[in-house]
């Protein structure tokens, strides 16, 4: 029974993880208000719907191009989303459970407590649980935690991963291997299923890993490895089955339906700048990607960087710190084959990676307080320092960015509760089952927002659709005889018309 013994530090690191569950339902609730505000989040909740219903596509209704989800593609009479199945999957459990806003909150705890336990693996508790307070303290970590996007669920797909990596071929570990080696594959392959570019970009410094351990291994450890690639392979294989399913083309990437460049890779096709996806924009990408990081990593303006050069050299010889530490530049690197970049969540392709800046910013925070001079009065007065440092850009954070940053976030492109209220009166009520033909005034968020109060197979009390013209709205309407149509005009909110007005 000593091996369950928590020490005092561990139950320290397990309070953190409820109070990051808190928090990121806060954020949730007051930030995003739990409903969808992009494009991504869109997709996600209605793949989560039809999942929840044991499906994974959805004939096309009538007049698919005035009933648009965002990235719901509609393909030989079939309405699916382009996302693989990995998260909208997860997602769905919420939905059957009534409790969608809960998904990532918990799953963004969960992620909390691994990335103690790799600290603790692969330094020390101290270290692992300063990792998971700049972590839980993190802008990016939080508002993404907040929000329906797939990265909370890969973040904690990526370290069950590298924790059982480590666990399988750690002499000292007494985890029976078939344990260890099954989460490994089966995250990694999960993780593919999920988000597939991510997947290679967490695997690529474990599989050059393990071609040294193939190499210099015996036979059992050639076995372990082989299993592990062999259960992700066969995870992940599940992508394109999927394709097959929706499409019925195993090769057919269903982004490219949506948009026919939205693809990784160099040149003529890939992206929509001239020419194609190039080297020169995968560093414009590379630039616009880090100028928001840098501020959102730990909410330290521009300095979010300060500890990990000092962290860098605290990993010293620490072979498994190194293979840790070396998953956030493999994924920034293969990101760079995509075509566009990401600032609005902060860099969100990187945050599956986080875990390798938290740790090693922590080891870096540690290694200068104790051991960057070895005894004396200098010593001192730079732990004091450091300390006092880390407190001061913390409590910065804490009290000025953060609140801002998510201040910023609120309201995201004019998306809020407020826009559905028109539709939840008793007076809305009674126009039920209606087609509600939305004239937006400026973007078209301002219909999508409306999506919350939909459901996937239209059986929904509000059926909404977009207005492409007189025409294309009297053949909308004829094609939904059993719904009054109403005319509905997002400046003024108040008012439903019978007739365009």
């Amino acid at each position: 029974m000593r091996n369950f013994n928590m020490s005092r530090i561990d139950r320290m690191a397990l309070c953190l993880s409820l109070v990051a569950i808190a928090a990121a339902y806060l954020v949730s609730a007051r930030v995003y208000e739990q409903i969808p505000h992009i494009e991504d989040e869109m997709a996600y909740a209605w793949q989560a719907q039809v999942l929840a219903q044991g499906k994974v596509a959805l004939p096309s209704p009538a007049d698919p191009k005035s009933i648009m989800v965002p990235f719901v593609v509609d393909y030989n009479g079939q309405r699916f989303g382009k996302y693989p199945l990995g998260w909208p999957l997860m997602l769905s459990l919420g939905v059957l459970l009534s409790a969608r806003a809960w998904v990532n909150p918990i799953l963004s705890g969960l992620g909390i407590w691994l990335t103690y336990l790799l600290g603790k693996k692969i330094f020390d508790e101290r270290v692992a649980l300063l990792a998971a307070l700049l972590t839980i303290t993190s802008p990016f970590f939080l508002i993404n935690s907040g929000s329906l996007l797939s990265h909370p669920w890969s973040l904690f797909l990526s370290l069950a991963f590298a924790l059982a990596w480590l666990d399988t071929f750690d002499a000292a570990q007494k985890l029976p291997a078939w344990l260890t080696v099954s989460v490994a594959g089966l995250s990694l392959g999960v993780l593919a299923l999920t988000r597939p570019l991510t997947a290679i970009g967490v695997g690529l410094p474990f599989f050059i890993h393990g071609l040294i351990l193939l190499m210099r291994g015996d036979q059992s450890i050639r076995i372990k490895i082989l299993t592990i690639g062999l259960l992700a392979a066969f995870t992940a294989a599940l992508v394109p089955l999927w394709q097959f399913a929706v499409a019925g083309d195993l090769m057919l990437n269903p982004y490219t339906l949506w948009w026919k460049y939205d693809k990784i890779g160099f040149g003529e096709g890939f992206g929509r700048q001239a020419g194609g996806h190039s080297l020169y924009w995968a560093w414009v990408n590379l630039k616009i990607s880090f100028k928001s990081g840098w501020s959102d990593f730990f909410g330290w303006g521009n300095v979010s960087w300060l500890f990990l050069p000092f962290g860098v050299w605290a990993l010293g010889r620490n072979a498994r710190a190194w293979l840790v530490a070396s998953v956030f530049p493999a994924i920034v690197l293969l990101y760079t084959t995509y075509w566009i970049g990401s600032n609005l969540y902060g860099p969100r392709y990187y945050y599956e990676g986080f875990f390798g800046l938290t740790l090693v910013s922590a080891a870096g925070m540690f290694w200068l307080a104790e051991r960057a001079v070895s005894e004396g009065r200098a010593r001192r007065w730079i732990q004091a320092a450091t300390i006092l440092l880390g407190i001061f850009l913390i409590g910065y954070n804490l009290i000025v960015y953060l609140p801002k940053r998510l201040n910023e976030m609120t309201n995201l492109y004019g998306i809020n509760r407020a826009m559905l209220a028109p539709f939840e009166t008793a007076k809305a009520r009674e126009l039920t089952p209606a087609l509600v033909i939305v004239h937006f005034r400026k973007t078209w968020t301002e219909y999508g927002g409306l999506l919350e109060l939909q459901n996937a197979d239209l059986s929904s009390p509000f059926v909404f659709a977009l207005s492409l013209g007189p025409g294309a709205d009297e053949a909308l309407a004829r094609d939904y005889p059993n719904r009054r149509v109403i005319h509905y005009y997002t400046d003024q909110p108040d008012q439903f018309f019978k007739s365009p007005r």
